[in-house]
């Protein structure tokens, strides 16, 4: 008999009948022709139904998103854009990647959307590239009096690819919070653009805009990015426009960790990029609860070169993704998305003072958003460590580097948290405090192990196997009153 679900579970992740019917016909046809890959995603469903994920850019996706990707959109090939394909038979693919669009726009207040990049760094490639389109190709199209790149003169051509590959980018530094797309070496971003970095206050672990602003002045840049992956504080997006324009830069926001912040209008007024930025990028799973994916918005200027993301940057578009898109967007325009947004903000300020309360040290002092990330160097222990140990007992974060961490970006001296995958669950600021204690407990309960040459190890360490066991059972006890995919029984 197919599961039921119990009256306190999230109707986000609720599956219907219909819902469990279709998923267990699916793994049937899977498993006809190869039975292993059937076994692993079931095992990775019970897998995400046992952890308590804590992983600040992981959430999970409703059934219609999940649904929606896998359809006959997966052999379609579909270059170009809406009513301009490279392709024939498109009708249907153009269908699904305008209403995508259109409920990113109308779900964002953005003038274009474009919904077509695979990942949050195709998005950022895409934003680059669109940039570097209008700012260095179109002026250099004009002097040369050329209407394409393929018009152009050996001579001129050569001097525009020098031009492209000449052009600089200030970003957020890693250790304070920044990503690796913005501009940073082992990145494709590094590789193209002379790349500074912004950092926070030492003292207060805040952006520094004063500082920000200085370097902005003195370096030029063509583009000025904001946005992060662990910065646990609200960015001034006026202000970062304002800084922007003051040097002829064009403001480009990376909001894939915080877009669903946005979407469900908590982030507001200075602090939602969208009304400031030129461009915007963003993953359509993290906070937002779609499929993994990318898009970017922009301002009305920007679109024609954004569109040709394809084939500038991307390959075909992924229809059947596409049309996941269109789904999660559909529910974030719901009013219950504000709701959830809100929780998922409510409970990074339970799961951060629950943490300061028992004496944890905390970036920031807190948080303002979805994130908490957590200095584990008091308790001696690398974030490597922590969250290995963390793991034994059920808790899934992933380690993360602290401004100027002494042990590097690998073994790292923090730990991040984030709550929008708990929140999808219909956790709330009781069972963040409790979480922060089973946290605590694992943490005091880690002791790092000695290595050869007597240092401790960065690595290795110890955790009693008891106190383990103990916060393993806590954490499945609580997590059994929040069912994940209730209805979905594919015993």
């Amino acid at each position: 008999m197919p599961a039921q679900a119990p009256e306190n579970a999230t109707p986000h992740t609720t599956a219907s009948p219909a819902a469990n019917t279709a998923f267990r016909s699916a793994l049937d046809v899977v498993r006809q022709v190869e039975p292993r890959i059937a076994d692993a995603i079931g095992a990775e469903v019970e897998d995400q139904r046992a952890s308590l994920k804590l992983i600040a850019s992981e959430n999970y996706a409703s059934p219609a998103v999940l649904l929606a990707m896998g359809n006959w959109f997966s052999d379609k090939y579909a270059e170009g854009t809406v009513g301009r394909r490279f392709y024939a038979g498109c009708r249907n693919v153009d269908t699904v990647e305008a209403l995508a669009a259109e409920h990113a726009r109308e779900l964002f207040g953005a003038q274009h959307a474009y919904v077509q990049p695979h990942s949050g760094i195709d998005a950022n490639l895409v934003a680059f590239w669109a940039v570097l389109s209008q700012r260095v190709e179109s002026p250099a199209l004009a002097r040369a009096q050329a209407r394409h790149v393929n018009d152009l003169t050996e001579q001129d051509w050569a001097q525009l690819r020098q031009e492209l590959g000449n052009q600089r980018m200030l970003g957020m530094s890693l250790d304070t919070g920044g990503h690796l797309t913005h501009g940073f070496r082992p990145n494709i971003s590094g590789k193209m653009f002379e790349q500074r970095s912004y950092g926070t206050d030492p003292a207060t672990g805040l952006i520094d805009y004063d500082a920000l602003r200085a370097t902005a002045r003195e370096f030029r840049p063509l583009i000025l990015v904001a946005g992060y992956s662990a910065y646990p504080r609200l960015v001034n997006f006026r202000l970062m426009r304002e800084i922007a324009d003051e040097v002829g830069a064009t403001l480009m926001v990376d909001m894939a960790h915080f877009a669903g912040l946005v979407a469900g209008k908590v982030l507001t007024g200075d602090f939602d990029p969208v009304p400031h930025a030129q461009i915007v990028t963003t993953t359509t799973h993290k906070s937002l609860r779609g499929p993994r994916g990318g898009m970017v918005l922009c301002e009305s200027e920007l679109a024609e070169h954004v569109d040709r993301g394809c084939p500038m940057v991307l390959g075909g578009p992924l229809s059947h993704v596409m049309a996941a898109k269109a789904v999660a967007f559909a529910e974030a325009r719901r009013p219950e998305f504000q709701d959830y947004a809100r929780r998922v903000v409510e409970n990074a300020s339970a799961l951060a003072e629950g943490l300061l309360r028992r004496g944890g040290k905390l970036v920031t002092g807190g948080t303002d958003n979805h994130l908490v990330l957590a200095d584990v160097s008091g308790h001696g222990l690398t974030g490597r460590q922590a969250e290995a140990a963390l793991l034994d007992a059920g808790i899934v974060t992933n380690r993360n580097a602290v401004p100027q961490d002494p042990n590097g970006a690998w073994y790292t001296s923090g730990v991040r948290l984030g709550t929008p995958a708990l929140t999808t669950r219909g956790l709330g600021v009781a069972e963040m405090d409790e979480i922060a204690g089973l946290i605590d407990t694992v943490l005091r309960g880690t002791t790092p192990v000695t290595a050869a040459s007597g240092a401790p190890s960065k690595a290795q360490y110890t955790l009693d196997e008891a106190l383990r066991d103990g916060v393993a059972k806590r954490s499945a006890d609580l997590l059994a009153g929040f069912p994940l995919y209730p209805g979905i029984d594919l015993a």
